[in-house]
């Protein structure tokens, strides 16, 4: 593949890996904060519960390694931060306007275009945090399972994207977006919450119905029950009506 990026910290670009977060987390021990990892494909592309993610050639696969010092509380709030720099970096390359779903999945026309996972790793002389990041970009045809809750960006503009300036334009984001939230975690709140299509809509939460409300300081979901009863939802899950597939 093509040499890294200009940028402090070193790039690491592989055709094949089995799964960019898990290159960093074998590397951890050594590797300097914002190392990264590229790959054309993953042959074990992992999504959060332990789901899959498929991760054929077309798509942008990377994962950058950092050893942020800040409290436990505030770790968290790293995945919408790196939700938002995707939505940044899909409109400076391909002038796409991306929403959010709550916590931190990209989607475009009502698709999932990209999946987010961020892991807590034991690594060096204090733990490190890799952020995993998968763009459907130059997507082959989905299976017919996922061809209406997944879309690639290249559907999306009616042409072929240009892989290369989009990874340069997301790792910008990325190391622009972690160095802000170092200084203010809540830094891009606004901007996340114009773009959260989850707000507003019927939701099923833990199993139950609510309707989602409103986002938290602290990126947190507000929502409400049927028997009046107000949530905070700090992790898991929401399936939102009418979106990536559920009906």
């Amino acid at each position: 593949m093509s040499a890294p990026f200009a940028r402090s910290a070193p790039v690491r670009r592989e055709d094949c890996v089995d799964s960019t977060n898990l290159v960093l987390r074998r590397l951890a021990a050594e590797a300097p904060d914002g190392a990264a990892v590229i790959a054309a494909r993953q042959s074990a592309g992992r999504g959060r519960s332990g789901r899959g993610f498929l991760s054929p050639e077309g798509g942008l696969y990377l994962s950058v390694l950092r050893r942020p010092a800040v409290g436990g509380e505030a770790l968290p709030t790293l995945t919408p931060v790196a939700a938002v720099a995707v939505c940044r970096a899909v409109e400076r390359v391909c002038a796409l306007r991306c929403s959010i779903k709550w916590p931190n999945d990209v989607v475009l026309g009502g698709k999932k275009i990209c999946g987010i996972l961020v892991e807590s790793v034991l690594g060096g002389e204090r733990p490190c945090v890799i952020v995993g990041i998968g763009i459907n970009v130059n997507t082959p045809p989905f299976p017919e399972e996922l061809r209406g809750v997944a879309g690639s960006l290249a559907d999306a503009a009616g042409e072929p994207v240009d892989l290369e300036a989009l990874a340069a334009a997301l790792l910008e984001e990325l190391d622009g977006s972690y160095e802000a939230w170092l200084a203010e975690p809540g830094f891009c709140l606004d901007e996340y919450r114009s773009r959260c299509v989850t707000l507003g809509r019927e939701v099923l939460a833990g199993g139950r119905s609510a309707r989602a409300e409103g986002i938290g300081a602290d990126y947190s979901l507000l929502v409400s029950y049927p028997d009046g009863t107000r949530e905070a939802l700090r992790f898991g899950e929401v399936s939102v009506r009418g979106l990536c597939g559920y009906a």
